[in-house]
């Protein structure tokens, strides 16, 4: 072969092979990056071909799907009840990426899950038919929250001590997710709850971490009944009133002036919050044994799945002693959200083990089969010892029967709990956070419940906003919703 044709023919062979690769590589790794680009229109308009699969909230679908006129995305998204449901729902939407639930199960609720896919399917390249997720809401318990918590803004979170499962799922303001599901109106709703100054969108009850105030007193007072710095919750502490902190000439006041906080019991300093008490007792034990025990129960978790991703609750570290102090009643640079704080209360009510909190009970595909059952092999963890437990349920009950907790009072219902007001802003110039965390057991079916409840803001006068008088009977009102 003549020497010319031959190189040619090599350099043709060569181009050859390169478009082989080239459209190798496309077809098997770029063609998916393509493919799963959240900028493809082809994968809205499959998504919208047919209706989604379903929310089930005790038995009854709170989403659905309604056809669309004159588009090529067939379906939208359609919700029941949207703004009660929003926190848990989250909005599947034509323009915006998916959220909450919506978000997490969105390849079930699709029919991509590889979960639901046949032989045939997978044969065929077809979407097989979608899947639904069964959740562990109670609608009473989360209607009782919305109400209760009305004009105000804010966030509660119940769950059920002994398998975790989480009732209710609440925030305020809320919005309609409908608003959000089709393609042609979305931007205008997006544009107006985003420039809501009460941000409707923020999921208060799992999603927006703030000082919890003197209910954090519960967990300070775990560690030094599980340290041994006192042997139970009526033996005298060492607590000067006032209490000066370390290295500081400032006292750390007590609301009550005239409570008989001096070296008070840990029962009678949850009754009366004597904040002398538990600052003091966060300087005996020191941060990091206060640290440890909060993150037994929770804090500093930044993997906290229900299975929605909870923002994580903060005990900092660093902290001189008067830091320190503070940190002993939920103030300085500790927060917390409202799922934290209920998990505090469903570890001390279950006898000091915490279930893992979740809100999906199973998913399941198109004809009902489980796909996968949360319910079964809940993981649980000891946090404090039954005999701890037993000494704070003993006194978180005297706080709400003689003290600052009267507000949750049930009538045939054992109910423990402690307020908090958490001061914020410069020179605390701002409206304090009203908190309330809280167990209630039924004395006649032997039903309980943890509920943990956080106003942010209300109408309340400054002088007004407290713990009891704003957030008890939020809790109170779900607890009674719980226990029926």
């Amino acid at each position: 072969m003549n020497k010319t044709i031959r190189r040619a023919s090599v350099f043709a062979l060569l181009l050859v092979l390169a478009l082989l690769v080239r459209a190798t590589w496309l077809q098997f790794y770029d063609g998916q990056a393509l493919a799963d680009d959240n900028d493809n229109r082809r994968n809205a308009i499959a998504t919208y071909s047919r209706p989604l699969g379903n929310i089930i909230v005790a038995g009854e679908a709170i989403t659905g799907s309604a056809r669309t006129k004159g588009s090529d995305l067939a379906y939208k998204r359609t919700y029941t009840d949207g703004e009660l449901y929003a926190a848990v729902t989250g909005y599947a939407s034509q323009a915006y990426a998916p959220t909450q639930l919506e978000g997490i199960y969105k390849d079930l609720l699709n029919g991509t899950d590889t979960q639901l896919k046949t032989v045939m399917d997978t044969v065929t390249g077809e979407r097989a038919d979608p899947g639904d997720v069964l959740t562990t809401i109670d609608p009473a318990v989360q209607k009782a929250g919305y109400r209760a918590l009305g004009g105000k803004k804010g966030g509660a979170v119940a769950i059920d001590p002994k398998t975790g499962k989480i009732l209710a799922v609440v925030s305020t303001p809320s919005y309609d997710p409908s608003a959000l599901t089709d393609a042609s109106t979305a931007g205008t709703a997006w544009k107006a709850l985003n420039a809501d100054k009460d941000k409707p969108l923020t999921n208060r009850a799992l999603r927006q971490p703030l000082p919890p105030g003197s209910t954090f007193k519960l967990v300070v007072a775990a560690a030094a009944l599980e340290d041994g710095l006192y042997k139970d919750v009526d033996q005298p502490t060492d607590s000067p009133d006032p209490y000066i902190m370390p290295g500081t000439v400032q006292p750390l006041n007590n609301e009550n002036k005239s409570a008989p906080c001096k070296n008070a019991s840990i029962r009678v300093a949850l009754r009366y919050s004597c904040n002398n008490v538990f600052g003091h007792m966060a300087v005996e034990l020191g941060q990091d044994k206060v640290r440890a025990m909060a993150e037994k129960f929770g804090f500093g978790d930044d993997e906290q799945d229900v299975p929605v991703r909870a923002y994580p609750s903060v005990y900092p570290s660093g902290m001189d002693k008067a830091q320190t102090a503070l940190s002993g009643i939920g103030q300085f640079d500790v927060t917390a959200t409202p799922l934290q704080m209920a998990m505090v209360s469903a570890a001390i009510a279950n006898g000091g083990k915490l279930v893992s909190p979740h809100m999906v009970a199973q998913i399941t595909d198109s004809g009902g089969d489980v796909l996968k059952d949360y319910d079964d092999g809940t993981d649980s963890s000891e946090v404090i010892s039954s005999g701890t437990a037993e000494q704070l349920q003993s006194a978180m009950e005297t706080v709400v029967k003689d003290g600052t907790g009267t507000n949750a009072l049930i009538d045939g219902v054992t109910v423990g709990g402690k307020t908090g007001t958490a001061q914020h802003g410069e020179n605390n110039s701002k409206t304090p956070y009203a908190w309330f965390t809280s167990y209630g057991k039924s004395d006649s079916n032997g039903k309980e419940v943890a509920v943990a409840v956080m106003v942010e803001q209300s109408d309340a006068a400054r002088s007004e906003v407290s713990g009891n008088g704003l957030a008890a009977p939020v809790a109170r009102a779900m607890m009674q919703a719980a226990l029926k």
